[in-house]
């Protein structure tokens, strides 16, 4: 195989080788139901927007399969995919995107969100000489600049504390801070700077304390990673290209190239998830980007092709707001294994990852026991000892796997770079692998340039750099007002809104139902704690999504039937009367009916559907009733932190505390029911 090395990334030709409501807001994705206008036939030559907004899922399928051949296919909806999508069509095209899943439901919606060139690259290449290191950091500041400027309501600059506990590391880490200011040259978005010790405090009061010499703060992105993967394909989509989810490739098709007597990819048989329906899309060129599924690609069209991709998790959790301050990160760059960990803000929570470990392949990724307590003992590194870090308070996590090019031998996952491949087969199918998000969009240069230059293509110049993506272009800070005084919108649920669909908040409003309040007007939440409103969602589905893949599962079974009970005998007398307020029969359980009664007579009320999730949680063995035993296992669960913020914890305590005459306090004061 002949390597030919390129400044944005590897080119290879030849050879045949190659959350809690966080949740929430992560699931919403690509919906078929939000689309409805009629089908049109796939555009020749695309240099403006050909449609106000997306035909729906019916009408894309129709063009899929009514379109004789598609210049180029790409297979793969996540940032890279879409990415290479919206370069293509944008360049007069003509493009297809198909996705298995939803768009960004795979690795893309799974990252740290940050828009980021990487300081830790830029010291590997200054302390290794790398200069392919190097121009990977300085192209990654480059595209940071361009998506914080093109989608602006999906992104902003976040200021990121670096804590420093050894008086030597200040200048070397201000050295290299500065270093990464000077490559991002007039694309920094704010000049890095040096705290004292207790200016570091006042900013981030629960950083631990004890031999903290000071601090320094640079600034890199943050972003919505899910919706921006679905803002850069719906805007593919609104250029012409033909777009579908839930639409799987099974196999690749292939004919013989007149002029040469070889076999060429020339498009693929796909299958309609939803219904079982199978058809041909062929193209001139068909692009794999599938992140970590890249192998599987491949295979289907070579099946000794040597693997190139070596999977690694990525694990997150979400923990409580109150473990960050609303508007700084923080940075540990060298945790007790090597690895770098963020302690970021994210909607009104905490998110602190990630890790990084070789992993199988799968569609499901779920973050194991190991990688969750790894992050919460390197999160107790850097708190004050005041700040309990418990298990408990780990309200969602999840695991994306990383599609990292390495050789297949190599053990060491932390030395990989980021950087990206292009590989070409013999047959002419071509693989853009490894990356980074920021990148997506060199990364979808170099691919379709690739495709243009080895399958001939007939393209127009790139026009994605500045080009604003679906929401962006009409998008300002106050466009929440808006909301709020022409549809009766909360404040706070007209600047999600605003800040989750840019300029097309307004077809969001629209679709909000009537609340039957004086105010809020308009916009039912599905949670009262958060701005998520019933207009947005497909509950059900969603529920389950949270369950499997964003980490509620992990959460539920630290309570089970299995559950040991470690209590003081004073503690379970206490417990016992507590639990006896409610079994005021004495049989030894408590119902729905005894809850609701306990609740009438201290004048409060309470959903029935919402009593019956509240005993579930605690009902181990599901025979629709708490059990004595089952009350003293969440009570020990809560004291040792495994379990925080029980609601029927939470209630029990209330409503004793009511009984017996004392003042009512609110739940999120209760100390989670103790």
């Amino acid at each position: 195989m002949a390597f030919q090395k390129a400044v944005k990334g590897t080119i290879l030709v030849g050879g045949g080788a190659l959350a809690t409501v966080l949740g929430l807001s992560q699931f919403t994705h690509y919906r078929r139901k939000q689309m409805n206008l009629a089908y049109v036939e796939a555009a020749d030559c695309v240099t403006e927007m050909v449609n106000r907004e997306p035909p729906s899922r019916e009408a894309q399928l129709l063009t899929l399969q009514n379109t004789s051949e598609f210049d180029i296919l790409v297979i793969g909806g996540g940032a890279t995919g879409s990415g290479c999508a919206l370069y293509a069509v944008t360049r007069g095209l003509k493009t297809a995107l198909v996705e298995r899943d939803d768009f960004s439901s795979g690795t893309s919606s799974r990252s740290t969100k940050l828009i980021h060139g990487g300081v830790r690259y830029l010291q590997k290449a200054i302390m290794k000489l790398d200069i392919e290191q190097y121009r990977m950091v300085k192209e990654a500041l480059h595209e940071r600049a361009n998506l914080l400027e093109i989608a602006p309501h999906l992104s902003s600059a976040l200021p990121i504390m670096l804590p420093v506990y050894k008086w030597w590391q200040l200048p070397y880490y201000w050295v290299g801070i500065k270093l990464y200011d000077l490559v991002a040259g007039s694309n920094c978005l704010k000049s890095s700077y040096v705290l004292s010790k207790s200016k570091a405090l006042e900013h981030f009061p629960m950083l631990q304390k004890d031999k903290l010499v000071g601090a320094i703060v640079y600034y890199d992105g943050q972003h919505n990673d899910a919706r921006m993967n679905l803002a850069i394909a719906l805007t593919a989509a609104r250029y012409g290209a033909a777009t579908a989810n839930y639409m799987e490739v099974v196999s690749l098709l292939k004919k013989t190239d007149p002029r040469t007597g070889k076999e060429r990819v020339s498009g693929a048989r796909c299958k309609d998830v939803l219904t079982g329906k199978e058809f041909d899309v062929r193209a001139k060129c068909v692009i794999n980007a599938t992140g970590p599924f890249t192998d599987a690609v491949r295979k289907m069209d070579d099946k000794g092709a040597a693997d190139i991709c070596q999977p690694s998790a990525g694990v997150h959790i979400v923990m409580p707001g109150y473990y960050s301050p609303e508007s700084m990160g923080l940075l540990d760059p060298a945790t007790s294994d090597g690895r770098v960990i963020f302690f970021l803000p994210w909607q009104k929570m905490t998110i602190a990852g990630t890790t990084d470990t070789p992993t199988g392949i799968t569609h499901h990724p779920i973050p194991s026991e190991e990688d969750i307590n790894f992050i919460l003992n390197e999160v107790r590194n850097y708190l004050s000892c005041d700040v309990e870090v418990r298990r408990g308070d780990v309200l969602a996590a999840w695991s994306g796997i990383r599609p990292l090019v390495t050789d297949p031998k190599s053990a060491d996952t932390q030395s990989i770079s980021r950087n990206h491949v292009v590989d070409v087969s013999d047959c002419g199918l071509i693989t853009i692998a490894g990356g980074k998000w920021t990148t997506y969009r060199s990364m979808a240069e170099d691919t379709v340039d690739t495709a243009v230059k080895v399958h001939n293509l007939r393209a127009g110049s790139s026009r994605t750099v500045g080009l604003y993506l679906q929401g962006g272009k009409d998008w300002s800070p106050t466009l929440y007002i808006r909301l709020v005084q022409d549809y009766g919108l909360e404040s706070e649920v007209a600047q999600h809104l605003a800040t989750t669909y840019g300029d097309k908040a307004f077809e969001v409003a629209k679709m909000a139902s009537v609340t039957g309040k004086r105010w809020p007007i308009v916009g039912v939440r599905l949670v009262s704690e958060f701005p998520y409103i019933e207009a947005e969602e497909e509950l059900q589905t969603a529920k389950k999504f949270l369950y499997y893949e964003m980490g509620y599962k992990s959460r539920s079974e630290q309570l089970t039937d299995r559950s040991e009970i470690n209590l003081l005998p004073s503690d379970i007398d206490r417990y016992k009367k507590r639990f006896h307020k409610f079994d005021a029969d004495q049989k030894g359980f408590i119902t729905i009916v005894d809850v609701q009664r306990v609740l009438e007579s201290i004048h409060v009320q309470m959903d029935e559907n919402t009593l019956h999730e509240i005993l579930n949680e605690v009902d181990l063995n599901k025979n629709g009733q708490v059990e004595l035993n089952e009350f003293l296992q969440l009570m020990s669960a809560v004291q040792k932190g495994s379990v925080s913020g029980s609601r029927l914890a939470i209630l029990m305590k209330t409503a004793e505390e009511n009984l017996d005459g004392r003042a009512l306090i609110p739940v999120d004061r209760s100390c989670g029911g103790l």
